[in-house]
């Protein structure tokens, strides 16, 4: 694995965290992430979206970062940070990761994920989660590939 967290046969990606002058870039990827899954952002999810780029209050539980190929930004992924008796502390959820259309299908998303992992590492998570959408079997198809376990159990929320 090298310091960008790709291994040495994969595109090279670099993750950097969000700068506050690149929100709107951010803004935009998280609403055509958003819309392709089916759950458009509503205000309040672009409150938080902005609020993760600085890091403010609640929002340092969600850093954000861009994910660069050959200099440009092709993507972005959220890590929410938490805590888990069950998994014996700071555990991590990547609760976005988005790559641009034109990127996709060159490997980029396995080294996207490879970025992600590593963030998480880096801070200390002892286990990182994350959901793919039913209809998404090619990101299944991925996560499964770099050891991510289908738990058997349902994700369920409810708005407070």
């Amino acid at each position: 694995m090298t310091e960008n967290g790709t291994t040495e046969d994969s595109p090279m990606l670099v993750a950097d965290p969000v700068r506050p002058e690149e929100t709107g870039l951010l803004l935009d990827m998280a609403r055509t992430f958003h819309s392709e899954d089916g759950h458009p952002m509503d205000a309040a999810a672009e409150a938080a979206t902005r609020a993760s780029v600085t890091g403010e209050g609640h929002a340092a539980l969600a850093p954000t970062w861009l994910l660069r190929h050959e200099g440009r930004v092709v993507g972005y992924f959220v890590l929410s940070l938490g805590y888990s008796p069950e998994h014996g502390g700071l555990d991590a959820f990547i609760d976005d990761i988005f790559l641009v259309p034109d990127i996709r299908g060159r490997g980029l998303g396995r080294a996207a994920l490879d970025c992600a992992v590593e963030s998480a590492r880096a801070r200390g998570a002892r286990v990182l989660m994350l959901e793919v959408e039913k209809h998404n079997d090619r990101a299944y198809r991925l996560y499964a590939s770099e050891g991510f376990v289908d738990t058997g159990r349902r994700l369920m929320y409810r708005h407070l």
